[in-house]
Order: C-alpha cells, then structure tokens, then sequence
C-alpha cells in the first residue's frame, strides 16, 4: 500500500501533484493538509492532528460521511506530520509520499524534512514532494528518473557521506565524500533519462528539480 500523506505547507502546482497521485493511494490529512485534499476534490481515509488548522465544518462532514478523524491534543511532543506518517507505517504501508511539507515557517519546514530520516520510517521508501521538487533519503543506493537537465542536489545530513559514487550526471563522484555542512553537492545535472547514486556511509538527501523549475541560484 502506499499512503499520501497531505501536510499543511505549499503545494505550488497541484495539477503536477494530482498528476502524482494513483487511484489506490491511501490518503491521509494531517492537519491544515485538508485544505490541499478540498481544492483537489479529495476526501482522505483519515485526517490527524490537533486540528487547530483544519475546517472545523469540514472536519464535521467528512466525520459524517465516514472520514475516521484521529485528534491529539495541542500540546504534543510531535508535529502533525509525524503523527500521519508513524499511523501510516502503523497501518502497514509500504511506500510514502508527502505533499505540501515545505512552505511558511522555517522551524516547521526543516523539522519535516529532517523526518525523512526518522528511524520509525527506515526500510520504507519516502518521498517529499510539492508536486513538481522532490526530496528523498538514500542510504545505500538509488536511480533517478528524470530528463537531461533536470537538477540533482546531494545533501549529506546527520554526518559527512563517503564512498559517494554517481553515474548520469554531469558532475561525477568516484568513492568521494560530501561534507556536512557544505554545499558542495548542490545542483548537479542529469545527463540522460537516468542517473545512479551509491555511498557506502551515511545519509543523503537527494533532490530532483526538474529543469523548468529550476530558478536561480543563491
């Protein structure tokens, strides 16, 4: 099963996130996520959170055509967005995609990144998406899909990445190592339709920005 989680952040291009979207996806509100479900024409299996973000007329109807609403209260020791993506692992899925967690306070759209390597979540493939950028933790080994062109950022969290290997792109690494804290994996470029990335210690993040998406650098 692979579960969509809507979190409450920005979703600039929601036809690309409908376009993301499988019809026996198992979705999931967290929060003011609702909102991305409502402008979709969306109905979730469950919406979670305090719900001091969300509808409360809305919650009200899905409640009543059979949305299961599971509410924590306000003081919590997690974000919204961790309490749908450890109900969905509870609920057995295999695969993640989360849409909307970046956007609006600094704090909230750094910890939902950073929850990409939760360790409630290892072994789980997980996806962080706005529709069209996409974010994912590589801890071994991956290929990704994309068009020549298309930005490929490789960003070391928790400690530095070594023994970095790359094909298809258009900066190689060769049993390299990335550096916490530097930037230097930022904007690299698919060559092809693919490219493979492998590291034999730590954790990357791998972000996929297709080209016409791209913008400026800082």
């Amino acid at each position: 099963m692979r579960a969509v989680i809507f979190a409450g952040g920005e979703i600039p291009d929601r036809e690309a996130a409908r376009r993301a979207l499988r019809t026996d996806d198992w979705i999931v509100a967290a929060d003011g996520g609702s909102a991305h479900c409502l402008a979709l024409g969306l109905t979730p299996s469950v919406l979670i959170g305090d719900l001091d973000s969300a509808d409360p007329a809305q919650t009200s109807a899905w409640r009543q055509a059979g949305v299961e609403v599971v509410q924590h209260p306000t003081d919590k020791d997690k974000t919204d967005l961790e309490l749908a993506l450890l109900l969905a692992v509870d609920r057995g899925a295999k695969e993640i995609l989360v849409l909307g967690a970046m956007g609006g306070r600094w704090d909230h759209s750094l910890a939902n990144m950073l929850l990409i390597a939760h360790p409630g979540l290892r072994g789980i493939p997980l996806t962080l998406s706005d529709g069209s950028q996409q974010a994912r933790l590589l801890q071994n080994a991956g290929i990704l899909q994309g068009r020549p062109g298309d930005l490929v950022s490789l960003v070391p969290i928790g400690g530095d990445a070594v023994g970095i290997t790359t094909a298809g792109l258009a900066y190689p690494l060769q049993d390299d190592t990335l550096t916490f804290g530097s930037s230097r994996g930022i904007s690299n470029v698919l060559t092809g339709p693919q490219a493979s990335v492998s590291l034999r210690q730590g954790l990357l993040l791998v972000f996929h920005i297709p080209a016409q998406d791209k913008g400026g650098a800082l």
